[in-house]
């Protein structure tokens, strides 16, 4: 099978799936990494395209668990903070003005604090203040 005709639909999957953009761009570096270090840019490019996919299937909280969290934040009323453009992962939140709440036990996430940044939890590293997930 001709590699062209395995990336290009992998790539194309990818390109087109905004929808799941989180897991997709983190998904897509790891297996660049990944691939990089097994196979040089070859292995990063195909790794690229594969870990997108898993990527936009595996987010942090996963299909099942998303939805729970979401109701749990809106049962809890935590107040917004509101912040200035657009969050996404990767955004580091400001050292003033953000509280930062624990995560339940039930969603298994040690490690994380959640938050509240215009109307939508996200998921936060406590130590960088990085954000690592948005649940829309």
């Amino acid at each position: 099978m001709s590699f062209k005709l395995l990336f290009c639909p992998l790539m194309a999957l990818g390109i087109c799936t905004n929808t799941y953009a989180q897991g997709l761009t983190r998904g897509a570096q790891d297996g660049a990494e990944r691939g990089g270090n097994i196979a040089g840019p070859l292995g990063a490019a195909v790794g690229s395209a594969i870990g997108g996919a898993v990527g936009t299937a595996n987010e942090i909280l996963g299909i099942d668990r998303r939805e729970r969290f979401r109701i749990y934040t809106r049962g809890e009323r935590r107040p917004s903070f509101a912040y200035d453009g657009k969050v996404r992962i990767g955004t580091v939140l400001p050292e003033d003005g953000v509280v930062y709440y624990d995560v339940p036990p039930e969603f298994a996430l040690k490690g994380l604090n959640y938050t509240i940044v215009n109307d939508h939890p996200v998921l936060v590293e406590p130590g960088t203040r990085r954000v690592v997930e948005v649940i829309d």
